[in-house]
């Protein structure tokens, strides 16, 4: 998107990239079919030390303008759920969309090769490549970040931005799968593969999703989600039944209060071993002891499970990285560094991320867009 937009501006561009084809990331995105942006985007959509950073960048471009991108390329595309937009075929086409567009701004791709490092030289930068020295008037470092190192990823966006003096925030795994200490994991891994409707709560943020068990911990749309604002060692709190009294059953007149019904009730919401699993944990007294106060606890604890996670999955199975370069040393209009004119970072590489859904493309069009207006 940088390259395109320089390019349309009559700029001289290459476009560097280590990987044998261009777009790996994108390729595998949304389970191939590419999630390429989200309706709905709003800066509230994004975390950042600078939660007013990104306002700038996504008002100048927007789902819209790129949604006319895709129509331009006549790509059929469908809606899921919360704005979420895929490819009806093909993660290829976003590829070769971007791909032909650089083509008609005369945009020139150079694959396979290793960029070292930049350097100031006279007039601009020195670009140290495996293939040679180049000489650049701007530099836009679009490098993305930690997330998973074995589609390519590495820490050069960061390593240039130290070289220039701009400050980080510490990378770490976003969107990225939680694990459970060895007690959780006795009590919970066996049941692997089955998910369920929570809302996830860290501190005041929210989501509402499936969560999934997986043989280390949990994952699913809410578990990735709230990972990003998960700090290691901070409990996490899950209402198990949005918006149901599982145990009312359990109260009205004449109704059986012994732990069949339990059963029942909890076989009503959740999957069956999952239900069985939970009162096997958190068993009601017997029939003499289930009392009103008794079920309004045994109610209130469904929806307030509180864990604390063992770790993540780390930047392995992570889908974005949270943190990179410090917001406060770029421009927020064109992405350029405060300190070092014609050197521009975009996407990943910048503390600003994205939540599930097609966010983080949409920063990756917006912030791309910015630096091309500019560099």
């Amino acid at each position: 998107m940088a390259a395109i937009e320089a390019g349309r501006r009559s700029r001289r561009v290459l476009v560097l990239d280590h990987a044998e084809k261009p777009g790996k990331k994108i390729l595998i995105s949304g389970g191939g079919r590419c999630n390429f942006t989200n309706l709905n985007t709003t800066p509230a959509n994004f975390l950042s030390k600078n939660p007013h950073f990104a306002k700038s960048a996504l008002a100048r471009f927007t789902p819209s303008d790129f949604l006319a991108l895709v129509d331009k390329h006549g790509i059929r595309y469908h809606h899921k759920t919360m704005g979420q937009l895929f490819c009806d075929t093909s993660a290829l086409q976003i590829v070769q969309l971007l791909e032909r567009e650089c083509a008609e701004a005369n945009v020139r791709l150079q694959l396979n090769t290793r960029v070292d490092s930049v350097q100031h030289s006279e007039g601009g930068f020195t670009v140290a490549t495996s293939t040679g020295p180049i000489q650049a008037t701007s530099v836009i470092v679009a490098t993305g970040g930690l997330s998973i190192p074995k589609m390519g990823a590495t820490g050069l966006g960061y390593d240039i931005a130290r070289h220039f003096g701009l400050p980080i925030v510490e990378p770490r795994p976003g969107l990225v799968p939680l694990t459970f200490t060895p007690t959780d994991r006795d009590r919970w891994c066996d049941l692997a593969g089955l998910s369920t409707e929570v809302i996830a709560h860290s501190g005041k943020t929210t989501f509402r999703e499936k969560a999934l068990i997986t043989h280390r911990g949990l994952s699913g749309p809410a578990i990735l989600q709230i990972s990003s604002y998960w700090q290691p060692g901070q409990p996490l709190t899950f209402d198990l039944a949005p918006g149901t009294d599982v145990l009312a059953p359990l109260l009205a007149p004449n109704a059986r209060r012994d732990p069949a019904a339990a059963v029942q009730a909890l076989r009503s919401i959740f999957p069956t071993r999952l239900a069985d699993r939970w009162f096997a944990l958190h068993p009601l007294a017997a029939q003499r002891d289930q009392t009103n106060l008794a079920l309004a606890a045994a109610e209130r604890l469904l929806h307030a499970w509180t864990i604390t996670p063992a770790g993540t999955e780390g930047f392995a199975k992570a889908e974005v990285t949270v943190g990179g370069v410090d917001t406060a040393a770029l421009d927020a209009r064109t992405m350029q560094s405060r300190t070092t004119p014609g050197l521009y970072f975009v996407g990943e590489v910048v503390d600003v991320t994205g939540w599930l859904g097609g966010y983080n493309f949409q920063w990756a069009w917006a912030s791309g867009y910015a630096a091309g207006q500019s560099a």
